[in-house]
C-alpha cells in the first residue's frame, strides 16, 4: 500500500510520449509526487543526459521509468506500448511533437501529425481508457473576446494548423477514447519558449540601456498558464473523462481550453518586464505595426541581429560556458496581430478545477529567472 492508502495496483498504468519535453517532464513529476500511478513510462526520442533536467526531476523521469524512442514510427509502438504484466496502460498522453514555430509544413506532418495518428490508432486497437492529445489555443479564428470550445476554427500558425489537423483526423478514429487539451502560452521554470524570449530580450535591452519596443498595442492577448497547472490539468482532464465515460459513453470528442485567469496581455507582461529589469516600454501601434509588418521577415531578421551577439557576449561575461535552452531569436509567427484569447471556465465548471497560479505576476516571473540561475543559463 503508498501512503495515502490506495494499493498500488488500483492506481492507472500511465504512459507519456514527449516525457522529457517541458509538459511532460512536469506531467511526471506531478505524478511521482502524488504517488498517483502504479507504473509510469516516459517515452522520448532525447536521451536524459541531453534534456537540460534540472534537479527536481532526477526520480520522477529517471531512467528505470524511460524508454528513447520515436512514437512517430510504426515499427516502435509494440515496444512502446507493451507492459511486462500483459496489461494495457490506462492513461496515455501525447505531450510530443514538434514545439518550435515556423517550422516547414513536412516538419510538422511528420513530426506531429504522423505521430498522434499513430498514437491514436494504437491506442484504439489497446481500447486505452483515455487518450489524451495537447493542443493550442492558437487552432481558434483570433479575436479580443475570450473563444470558447465551441467557437469558429481558423488556425494561425503552422504548429497550430497541424495541431488542428490532427484534432480533426483522431476524431474519425472508430473506438478511441480521445480527449484534447488546448493550451495558452505555457510558462513557469525552466520554459524555454514565448516567456523565455521576452525575458531574454528585456536582459539585452537592460544591458543596452534601450527601450524595448513591442508591435502593436498593450491590449494584444497573449493568454498563459503555468506549467505546473498543465500538469495538474491534464491529470484531473484523464480522471473525469474515465469516470464520467463509465457512467455514459462519450457521444462527442472531450475538448477543454486550460488558461489561467489573468487574461495575459502584451501590456500585463510589458509592466512585468519594466519593474524587474527598469527597462522603458514602448509600443508601437497599430498604424506603425501594420506598415512594419509589411516587412515582417526582414524586420524580424534585424532584430534577431542586434539581440542574438549582446546576449552571447552577455553569457560569455557571466561565465555561462556551456550551451543553454535561452537565447533571444523572435519567431515570426508570434509577431502577428493575433489575439491567443481563451475561455477556459468549461473545465472549471465541468471538473471542478482550481488554479495554483491564476494570474501571471511578478513574482511569478521572478521564479522563473531564479530557476534559469539555478541551472547557470541567466547571464
Amino acid at each position: 500500500m503508498s501512503e495515502n492508502g490506495v494499493g498500488e495496483e488500483s492506481k492507472p498504468a500511465v504512459l507519456i510520449i514527449g516525457g522529457l519535453g517541458y509538459t511532460g517532464r512536469f506531467l511526471a513529476l506531478h505524478i511521482h509526487k502524488n504517488q498517483l500511478a502504479s507504473e509510469v513510462r516516459l517515452v522520448d526520442k532525447l536521451l536524459p543526459e541531453l534534456a537540460w533536467l534540472a534537479p527536481e526531476f532526477a526520480e520522477a523521469c529517471s531512467r528505470d521509468k524511460f524508454m528513447q524512442a520515436d512514437a512517430s514510427k510504426e515499427q516502435n509502438l509494440p515496444r512502446i506500448f507493451n507492459r511486462t504484466t500483459g496489461k494495457e496502460f490506462d492513461y496515455v498522453f501525447n505531450c510530443g511533437g514538434e514545439t518550435r514555430y515556423s517550422q516547414d509544413d513536412e516538419v510538422y506532418k511528420a513530426r506531429s501529425h504522423a505521430l498522434s495518428m499513430n498514437l491514436g490508432a494504437e491506442c484504439a486497437k489497446r481500447k486505452i481508457r483515455c487518450f489524451l492529445e495537447l493542443s493550442t489555443g492558437m487552432v481558434y479564428k483570433p479575436k479580443e473576446k475570450p473563444r470558447k470550445e465551441t467557437d469558429e476554427l481558423k488556425p494561425w500558425s503552422k504548429l497550430a494548423k497541424w495541431k488542428l489537423q490532427a484534432e480533426t483526423d483522431l476524431s474519425k478514429i472508430d473506438g478511441l477514447n480521445l480527449c484534447f487539451m488546448r493550451l495558452a502560452h505555457v510558462y513557469g521554470p525552466y520554459t524555454t519558449q514565448y516567456l523565455a524570449t521576452a525575458l531574454c530580450l528585456a536582459r539585452v535591452y537592460q544591458r543596452e540601456e534601450d527601450t524595448m519596443k513591442w508591435l502593436w498595442d498593450r491590449d494584444l492577448r497573449t493568454n498563459t498558464v503555468h506549467v505546473e497547472d498543465v500538469a495538474r490539468g491534464m491529470w484531473t482532464m484523464a480522471e473525469w473523462y474515465v469516470r464520467t465515460s463509465a457512467e455514459a459513453p462519450k457521444k462527442t470528442t472531450s475538448v477543454f481550453n486550460l488558461v489561467d485567469q489573468g487574461n495575459t496581455s502584451q501590456g500585463v507582461l510589458a509592466d512585468i518586464l519594466s519593474k524587474i529589469f527598469s527597462v522603458p516600454m514602448s509600443f508601437e501601434g497599430r498604424l506603425i505595426s501594420k506598415v512594419a509588418a509589411l516587412r515582417l521577415d526582414a524586420l524580424v531578421d534585424d532584430l534577431n541581429d542586434d539581440t542574438l551577439d549582446p546576449w552571447a557576449e552577455m553569457q560569455e561575461d557571466a561565465g555561462v560556458k556551456e550551451p543553454t535552452p535561452l537565447n533571444p531569436f523572435m519567431e515570426k509567427e508570434l509577431l502577428k496581430d493575433h489575439d491567443l484569447s481563451l475561455d477556459g471556465s468549461a473545465f472549471v465548471k465541468e471538473t471542478g478545477f482550481q488554479y495554483k497560479h491564476p494570474t501571471l505576476t511578478k513574482e511569478e516571473v521572478e521564479s522563473v529567472i531564479e530557476s534559469y540561475k539555478r541551472m547557470n543559463w541567466w547571464p
